[in-house]
């Protein structure tokens, strides 16, 4: 019996000098990351950081942790941050953000972000790229309001996931938003008419991405993989009397020009249209013609409201069969 103690006791005192080490290897590489950016040129510090969770996992706090890219003007400060890993592999990691307002910056655009329960789970896989396996963004509810517009959206619940796939340049999708709610801005950018309810009965997205290169470390220290190929399987937005269906496939060149179709199923067509134009997504020369061509197109469907069209992306440029609608967007990830 005396033995048995003995080891339990010798087994006690080597994990715990293994926990210590660890936990200090990982303050290390934490702080050795900060310096290795602020080198580059960012913002990159921290007030406080400490280690807890003993003895089945590390959970390193950073008080105040700020960053900032100079290049792409985007920057990111909150309060707090935990980062949890289980003891045995630092791999797994488990990002639990602060309740309190987290400011979220492009240039001088700053949005501040109130989330209750953000998580974001990320699976590494072993080795010093530390390649993303998969990654799990969950929250409670959420807002996002910034200082000159007030409230910009919120909802009561997000899930977003992004998965790895036997292609390793190839990840899934999935984005759910529970309850969402455009602010009183977005609702005005997009003309909501006052019949549209607060929230949207149905926002989800499942769609796969094939990139230049896998997400590692090197995506935020470096550049970030750029889109070569979308597959979008379903795009659901049901916001009171309109409903917008979409799916396709495109392929995207190096200079983020996306070349394929897109199949739309709309409900309430019209106001939808008046929203893209109202947001500016269509050019008021090219509003008229495009009414007249889905006006024709959904009476061949023999529903005058409801809408089933495919758009195309060729040669720089937004289609409905020949006739063209504008410059397509260049999807590029800064």
């Amino acid at each position: 019996m005396m033995r048995l103690v003995k080891i339990a006791i010798v087994l006690g005192l080597l994990w715990s000098g293994y926990w210590y080490a660890a936990g200090y290897g990982l303050r290390s590489s934490i702080a050795g990351w900060f310096t290795a950016q602020q080198a580059r040129g960012w913002q990159a510090d921290y007030a406080d950081m400490s280690t807890s969770g003993f003895p089945l996992h590390h959970v390193t706090t950073l008080t105040s942790p700020a960053l900032a890219d100079p290049r792409t003007g985007a920057a990111w400060q909150a309060d707090w941050l935990h980062l949890q890993s289980p003891a045995i592999w630092p791999g797994q990691q488990t990002l639990m953000f602060a309740d309190t307002p987290q400011r979220l910056s492009y240039y001088d655009q700053t949005a501040v972000i109130e989330a209750q329960d953000m998580v974001a789970a990320l699976r590494l896989h072993p080795g010093i790229a530390l390649e993303l396996d998969n990654m799990a963004l969950t929250s409670g509810p959420w807002t996002i309001t910034d200082n000159d517009d007030g409230q910009v959206a919120q909802a009561n619940s997000l899930t977003a996931s992004m998965v790895q796939t036997e292609n390793p340049e190839t990840y899934d999708f999935l984005v759910d938003a529970q309850q969402f709610s455009p602010g009183a801005s977005l609702r005005h950018l997009l003309r909501g008419a006052p019949s549209l309810p607060a929230a949207f009965e149905t926002l989800k997205l499942d769609m796969s991405v094939t990139f230049d290169r896998t997400w590692d470390r090197s995506a935020l220290e470096d550049r970030r993989p750029q889109p070569r190929a979308i597959t979008l399987r379903l795009a659901d937005l049901h916001w009171g009397a309109l409903r917008l269906l979409a799916a396709g496939q495109v392929t995207v060149d190096e200079t983020g020009m996306p070349t394929g179709e897109v199949t739309f199923k709309a409900d309430n067509w019209r106001e939808m249209l008046a929203m893209a134009q109202a947001a500016g997504a269509i050019p008021p020369q090219a509003v008229s013609p495009a009414e007249r061509v889905l006006n024709m197109l959904a009476g061949v469907g023999g529903n005058p409201n409801a809408l089933d069209v495919t758009l195309g992306f060729r040669n720089g440029y937004v289609t409905l069969g020949p006739l063209p609608l504008g410059p397509a967007p260049r999807l590029i990830l800064r």
